[in-house]
């Protein structure tokens, strides 16, 4: 059915595969931010579709990137329980400042990888008391069960050799290492946090090793 609606591969019109990840089409995608091209995948290995945003022509080396994890309830509902969607508009719009740069939106990422119902059971129980790790391990989930194997593939078939991430997690820069990307810089990507959110960010500074080092500027929120 993808080949009747005009399936796009690198620059001549064809299909791609690389390490799992199938590229299907490329749409143009006029947004709030600047002008995108919407790049859809296929990740093979785990059933996901994927999208990466793609602005100007971002070349191979240094390319600025940031891998989003999905997250429907910051990305769509605007929740202040995290930083998700305000980090996907600061992202954006930054690719679109700098005149070149990509978006990987990580589908199935949902939760640190765990689900949306999960999620907001981990939620449920953050309200009574519970940090993010706890609430996951309270449930019996890992505390982050993602994988970036799709967004180095993906990388590869847009010719990316080395990035400057966007990102306050290591764990993202080291997995694209892994995966063969190189990260020559990590781009701080900070948000001002909210009393909603600023017990969870601290969470995630102390437990998960998150460089977040505007926390320290900030008192109790009430």
């Amino acid at each position: 059915m993808t080949d009747k609606i005009g399936v796009l591969g690198k620059k001549s019109g064809q299909r791609t595969q690389r390490s799992g990840v199938e590229r299907v089409v490329n749409a143009p995608l006029p947004t709030v931010y600047g002008q995108f091209r919407a790049i859809g995948y296929i990740d093979h290995d785990r059933g996901d579709e994927q999208v990466a945003l793609v602005h100007g022509e971002p070349g191979t080396d240094g390319v600025l990137v940031r891998l989003h994890s999905e997250c429907l309830t910051g990305d769509a509902f605007g929740s202040q329980h995290c930083e998700c969607g305000d980090q996907l508009a600061a992202a954006l719009r930054a690719v679109v400042a700098e005149g070149s740069g990509i978006v990987v939106y990580l589908r199935g990422h949902e939760g640190r990888g765990i689900g949306l119902l999960a999620k907001l059971r981990a939620m449920a129980l953050q309200a009574e008391g519970l940090d993010t790790v706890e609430a996951n391990l309270a449930l019996g989930l890992p505390v982050d069960a993602r994988d970036y194997g799709a967004a180095a593939g993906i990388l590869r078939d847009l010719d990316v050799r080395s990035v400057r991430l966007m990102s306050n997690n290591p764990r993202k820069r080291e997995a694209l290492v892994e995966h063969g990307i190189e990260v020559t810089e990590q781009v701080p990507l900070l948000i001002q946090p909210c009393e909603s959110n600023i017990t969870y960010l601290r969470t995630k500074r102390e437990r998960m090793d998150h460089h977040l080092p505007h926390l320290d500027a900030v008192g109790q929120l009430t």
